[in-house]
């Protein structure tokens, strides 16, 4: 029986902990980041992983740094794990957490490694129109998400989905991957793979200004930044004077003149065709949507009780000012 310590922090990580769960090694304790001020109240909110250990008694830690951090490095080694496992834990392991386990300590990465190395790999795949990610577990060393790839495979991007749908599957196949290489490791230590550093790619960690929409880009560039920044942080334009509109789903549309329209223009607005606005390139169709301090809607339910006028410039530039 392997022993085996576990970080993660957020949703993602819940299938890999399951799955470590529910493999018949003896799972010594979870690591997780301390408790974050949430909500309008700010209060002081666990992370989805710490909530699971709870509920099963789990021995949880919640360091605040881990690299240098003497009292924890001491912790790590008195539990004396066989195997770490990690899966979107949100902080770095040093060399010398790293030297503890005799089997190493291995990580759930939603990409495609060398591709998408970093900390938004499932938005920034949406964000690029890729076709295709996956899920690569891989060895740890110093590096970010440099090691060995113990098991990877590849998952189909649905054409309309957004980052919201994609992390949920890509967090099921993670966690049915791990239980496989856990059997792998019960058989011994499995080999790796090097990765080929020459197609490495990076992805940093996701901002919520980059959620404005830039009309001059073209519609399938914006139809993919919606995607990939939906359901957080959220793609927004201005609209009346100011007012921030959250853009939720949006789609590639057909108008009978596709040229010569200022990029943000209003082409239609109406209950048959939606809320149609001009790109740089192409039209899209803002099919569902949230005004600041409403509810999410269709568009169609939105122009019910909100008329926008046709050559209305969405964006700071228009800032809601009609134009013919």
């Amino acid at each position: 029986m392997l022993r085996i310590i576990f970080m993660g922090t957020p949703d993602f990580a819940l299938p890999a902990l399951e799955a470590v769960k529910n493999s018949g090694q003896e799972l010594l304790a979870v690591v997780t980041q301390p408790d974050k001020p949430r909500g309008r109240g700010k209060r002081l909110t666990p992370s989805p992983v710490k909530v699971w250990a709870a509920e099963k008694r789990i021995p949880i830690f919640q360091p605040q740094k881990i690299r240098g951090n003497l009292e924890f490095l001491n912790q790590i080694k008195e539990m004396n794990p066989d195997l770490i496992v990690t899966a979107a834990y949100g902080q770095i392991l040093p060399g010398n957490i790293l030297a503890i386990p005799p089997l190493g300590c291995i990580n759930v990465h939603a990409s495609l490694l060398p591709e998408y190395r970093g900390a938004s790999p499932i938005q920034q795949a949406l964000i690029d129109g890729r076709k295709k990610t996956g899920i690569s577990i891989i060895y740890m060393d110093e590096g970010m998400d440099t090691g060995d790839i113990i098991l990877q495979r590849e998952l189909d991007i649905c054409p309309d989905e957004n980052a919201g749908q994609l992390h949920d599957r890509l967090s099921t196949l993670g966690g049915t991957m791990l239980s496989e290489v856990l059997r792998m490791f019960e058989q011994g230590k499995p080999a790796g793979t090097p990765q080929d550093s020459d197609k490495a790619t990076y992805c940093g960690k996701i901002d919520k200004s980059m959620g404005e929409i830039r009309w001059e880009q073209s519609a399938r560039s914006i139809c993919n930044l919606i995607r990939g920044l939906t359901p957080w942080p959220g793609a927004f334009t201005f609209f009346n004077n100011g007012k921030r509109l959250k853009i939720l789903r949006a789609l590639i549309a057909d108008h009978p003149n596709q040229k010569n329209h200022i990029p943000g223009i209003v082409l239609k607005a109406d209950q048959t065709s939606g809320l149609l606005v001009a790109c740089g390139q192409g039209i899209i169709r803002i099919a569902e949507l949230q005004e600041q301090g409403g509810r999410h809607m269709t568009d169609i339910d939105y122009l019910r009780g909100n008329p926008i006028e046709i050559g209305m410039q969405l964006g700071r530039q228009g800032r809601g000012n009609g134009i013919s």
